[in-house]
């Protein structure tokens, strides 16, 4: 990732406005030529040529090593790297889940997932058979336990459980509702000013987007994205650890990437990507401040999301619909249903 991306996308936080989203649009690539208004120093007098066979000649050969004993014709290898492999694969290991309303993919080392996926449509979001009150937050035993979120992990450690896919996007069925609730689909998120706020109200924008579009597709995910020290002015990757034993990590940020599509086949996907900091954020910050291009959030995540789709039928997705929160108070409404830490 080059060192300009890394500036932009960290600086989309709460104190980082539109300034920040114009100069993430301004990237066109790390080969972008940058004026260092340095002074221009005329050039030195060019040297004598030197010969070519004086750079292109072999150097002095270096004394031959002795050689490896010839393996006999047809007989074993001298070494077999993959032989561990009857032992046991290391890894990475994505553990993959696919749900009733979502598939995942799950981050052993940060106990966070890697991504989620979910669609939402008029029709799935116009069912109300799940009911949040019977749902429970539940530890996921698909994951082996010594790499699986627990509860305990998040008890009094100052962070909500938060939905990567949220509830109320699988209210069209109790089960598909309650499986929104595995650890495996949560992350560590600030409370107060983001998850039960801001980040609640740009879920609901998402929700709002099946009023202009007929099928919308949501990547969500979290960022571990660097910050510049300016006692060395060096940039460095740091986030909380909660757990006893410290073990789940704490995105410092979290991205999604909405796929707005028209319906028709083949035809146009409003694409928009986004990236918000895990802290508070005022309700009056335009969600517009957060829109990053799509090359950012795959540079700073290590994915892909979009590689097979036609770059002619792709449209930007705050150029085509308002992209804005409504403020609603799901702080209040959330009582009723008990506390989410």
């Amino acid at each position: 990732m080059s060192k300009a991306t890394i500036a932009v996308i960290a600086a989309v936080s709460a104190a980082g406005g539109a300034a920040a989203t114009a100069a993430m649009f301004s990237l066109k690539g790390d080969n972008k030529k940058i004026d260092t208004a340095a002074p221009v120093v005329a050039p030195p007098k060019p040297a004598a040529p030197v010969p070519a066979s004086q750079v292109f000649s072999a150097p002095p050969p270096a004394p031959a090593a002795a050689p490896l004993p010839p393996a006999p014709a047809g007989g074993p290898k001298l070494v077999d790297p993959s032989g561990l492999f009857e032992y046991g694969f290391p890894g990475p290991v994505a553990d993959l889940a696919t749900r009733q309303g979502f598939v995942s993919s799950y981050d052993r080392r940060t106990k966070n997932p890697h991504w989620t996926v979910e669609h939402i449509t008029p029709e799935s979001l116009s069912i109300s058979a799940g009911d949040r009150k019977k749902s429970q937050f539940v530890e996921d035993d698909a994951i082996p336990e010594k790499f699986r979120g627990k509860l305990k992990d998040y008890f009094r450690s100052g962070f909500d459980r938060g939905h990567q896919v949220p509830a109320a996007d699988c209210k069209w069925s109790q089960a598909a509702m309650d499986e929104t609730f595995y650890l495996s689909n949560m992350c560590p998120q600030v409370g107060e000013g983001f998850n039960r706020d801001y980040w609640a109200h740009f879920e609901d924008f998402c929700r709002r987007l099946t009023k202009q579009y007929p099928s919308v597709r949501i990547v969500t995910g979290p960022l571990y994205l660097p910050k510049r020290d300016p006692a060395d002015n060096k940039w460095y990757v740091k986030y909380e650890m909660i757990g006893q034993p410290p073990n789940v990590a704490v995105p410092t940020h979290f991205y999604k990437v909405i796929f707005a599509e028209d319906g028709k086949k083949g035809g146009n996907v409003a694409l928009g990507a986004f990236v918000l900091p895990n802290a508070r954020i005022p309700n009056d910050k335009p969600l517009q401040d957060f829109e990053v291009p799509l090359e950012a959030v795959e540079r700073a995540s290590g994915l892909e999301f979009a590689n097979k789709l036609p770059v002619q039928r792709r449209k930007r997705l705050c150029a085509e619909t308002n992209c804005s929160i409504i403020v609603k108070e799901y702080a209040e409404r959330q009582k009723s249903f008990g506390k989410k830490q």
